[in-house]
């Protein structure tokens, strides 16, 4: 019986079939997942000494199932090889260096895949920082959204703290109104003067037909 497992996960059979040619004779199983989903459910319910991981996969992405072996401290423990045939697609998410697994680009030789075995073993045995988790320290970021101690909300805070700009729009738009007044006033006053003008033209001409 194998007392170590190594699990590749690759959807093409020719570079799975390549790394178990390639790694040399030894008290190991090579398991094989010919897509991301069946690769997480081979890492989720066996004991593995060592992942190989391809990034682009079909149903679940390598980048996918990275995710779910970072936010799992025990899974992080396990050493990680990430294969593509194109780095720039694993660094458009993983930025370099990479500390805690070690890449193998395609295609390989046995002695690259050995080497890079031996990387990501090493640098699975370093300490790291416990992963933050999406969304976690949300509440505490947005601290008036959570529910105080009296039970009062975020939405109580909001509407009082919305009054004194309710009120400024208030004040802005009676002046607005007070000054349109006092201009319709003035223009009346204009418009009364013409009138006035325009009756004594109107009294004069009169006044020349006669």
């Amino acid at each position: 019986m194998a007392s170590n497992k190594i699990l590749v996960i690759d959807d093409t059979t020719v570079v799975r079939v390549k790394v178990r040619e390639m790694l040399p004779p030894g008290n190991f199983e090579v398991l094989e997942a010919k897509d991301g989903m069946e690769g997480l459910n081979f890492i989720l319910q066996e004991k593995l000494s060592l992942i190989m991981l391809d990034f682009l996969l079909p149903k679940m992405s390598g980048w996918e199932v990275f995710q779910q072996i970072q936010a799992q401290p025990e899974l992080r423990k396990i050493p990680l090889v990430i294969m593509s045939g194109r780095k720039e697609e694993v660094t458009e998410k993983i930025t370099e260096p990479f500390e805690y697994f070690e890449f193998l680009g395609k295609p390989f030789d046995q002695k690259q895949l050995i080497g890079a075995i031996k990387l990501a073993m090493t640098k699975a045995k370093q300490p790291r920082p416990e992963p933050v988790l999406v969304g976690a320290g949300v509440g505490a970021r947005n601290g008036p959204v959570a529910t105080s101690s009296d039970g009062v909300t975020a939405a109580t805070f909001s509407t009082e703290n919305s009054t004194p700009a309710a009120s400024n729009t208030e004040a802005a738009s009676s002046a607005e109104i007070n000054a349109l007044s006092e201009k319709i006033v003035k223009m009346q006053g204009e418009i009364d003067g013409l009138k006035k003008q325009l009756a004594q033209v109107v009294t004069f001409i009169k006044q020349k037909i006669k």
